[in-house]
């Protein structure tokens, strides 16, 4: 019986690491596009987060939540105060309970947390044919070389090779891992207009959008580089200090 389970345990394994070489074959990488925020003195180009905010709106917002900005957060973008008012009276939140003790709706305040398309996750996965469309604030951090990645699964849809069948309501895409995805092709070309003289393309769409999720992932990142260089020039000057002190303390010990 021993030498049986130990067999079984052994096939199991078997099987598990040529999934994951067969899994890790057919990843493709995403392109490894070039990013204002990338390296130390890396920065976030604010007329591409108002663009990216533009197509997430126009165009995402209809399935995915992004439960942890408040539209006040749009501020750091680059938007005034009234924009931002105008921005989130668009939308309304439930509020309450009133005097009579019931729940009524409301036009948005820069306070609220951005409105979700769904009252609920069942009631977000019964409208997507079973599939839940995560919510995109940490997406850039959840996903391995995150804009990157969203960059390449926006710009991925193809036509399934010959001889791969699809059922209905899935999609191929060669960034995705496995190449099956749920949700259809969001952006066409031409499809949210921009003001600013921007391409209005799949590909520009997809890295603005990127962009976007980036900084919402990571709102602070310009702060923390900015604190970091600070720390690493005084501990710079500080080292340089203590070095002269020493010097001069122990210039007579011979």
């Amino acid at each position: 019986m021993k030498k049986l389970l130990l067999m079984a345990l052994c096939g199991v394994l078997s099987l598990s690491v040529v999934s994951g070489a067969y899994a890790a074959k057919e990843a493709v990488k995403p392109p490894q596009m070039e990013w204002s925020f990338d390296g130390v003195f890396g920065t976030y180009d604010r007329a591409a987060l108002q663009r990216g905010f533009l197509v997430y709106k126009q165009v995402c917002s209809a399935c995915h939540a992004m439960s942890k900005l408040s539209y006040r957060n749009l501020a750091e973008m680059g938007y005034s105060d009234e924009e931002v008012k105008a921005i989130a009276s668009q939308y309304s939140v439930m509020d309450g309970p009133n005097d009579e003790g019931e729940m009524f709706e409301r036009p948005a305040r820069p306070s609220d947390p951005f409105a979700n398309p769904y009252a609920n996750k069942k009631q977000a996965i019964y409208a997507n044919n079973g599939a839940y469309p995560p919510d995109m604030s940490l997406l850039a951090k959840a996903r391995k070389d995150g804009p990157n990645y969203i960059y390449g699964l926006l710009t991925g849809y193809e036509d399934p090779p010959e001889g791969k069948e699809l059922m209905q309501g899935q999609y191929w895409n060669k960034y995705m891992p496995g190449h099956i995805i749920a949700m259809a092709r969001p952006l066409m070309d031409e499809q949210v207009p921009y003001e600013d003289g921007a391409p209005q393309t799949v590909s520009q769409y997809s890295k603005d959008l990127a962009h976007f999720l980036m900084w919402s992932a990571e709102p602070h990142m310009e702060t923390r580089k900015k604190t970091g260089v600070m720390v690493f020039l005084f501990l710079l000057v500080f080292t340089g200090l203590m070095y002269a002190v020493k010097r001069k303390i122990w210039r007579d010990v011979h």
